[in-house]
């Protein structure tokens, strides 16, 4: 017996589909957002080198500033172990680029967030109820796909970031609005209150 080439379209299967693409939507939301985080915790934590660099480079020089006028080996002792750990850290830099790092997880956090808009979007389709659900699968295999060449081109994020994540939507409700947050942008004629 052949499978039947058109699934025929009622309640209960716009239910299941309804359930998959909320917890799709709910898995994009995350990692959206857990990407943006892994971005800002790779930038914090650049500028902090960036500033440790510029701090043990003025230790170093002043320790050395301070041998040439007669302070001995202690002056020296002091800018051979401050000089050491700022080529550490500038190897570590040099090595393992924050920088580009956190610029690949933003643009998977903003690839991420139009596969996001488009899962919201086929949600309100299903609850209209004006297409065909062969249509509204075919849009969701669409968006796997373009969901897996994003995450098949990013880097992992962090259990730190997803935490982050985790507080900022659950916590402070990153992406949640009242009706009137919402009427605040919206001309008069589109507000609901």
């Amino acid at each position: 017996m052949e499978p039947h080439s058109q699934t025929s379209d009622t309640p209960e299967l716009r239910k299941i589909l309804e359930g998959q693409l909320r917890e799709c939507y709910g898995r994009v939301v995350y990692s959206h957002k857990t990407h943006e985080k892994c971005s800002d915790i790779l930038l914090d934590r650049l500028s902090s080198i960036k500033l440790g660099q510029i701090i043990l480079s003025a230790i170093t020089t002043g320790g050395f500033i301070f041998t040439f006028f007669g302070a001995g080996e202690v002056g020296a002792a002091i800018g051979i172990v401050i000089s050491t750990t700022l080529l550490v850290l500038n190897a570590y830099t040099k090595n393992y680029d924050l920088g580009e790092l956190a610029q690949k997880h933003k643009q998977a956090a903003n690839e991420i967030w139009l596969i996001r808009e488009k899962y919201l979007s086929l949600l309100t389709d299903l609850v209209m109820n004006e297409k065909p659900i062969e249509v509204l699968q075919k849009k969701r295999d669409n968006l796997l796909n373009e969901l897996h060449a994003v995450y098949s081109g990013s880097p992992s994020t962090t259990f730190e970031a997803y935490r982050k994540a985790q507080d900022a939507l659950q916590t402070k409700e990153d992406m949640t609005f009242s009706d009137e947050e919402i009427d605040a942008f919206l001309p008069n004629e589109l507000r609901r209150s």
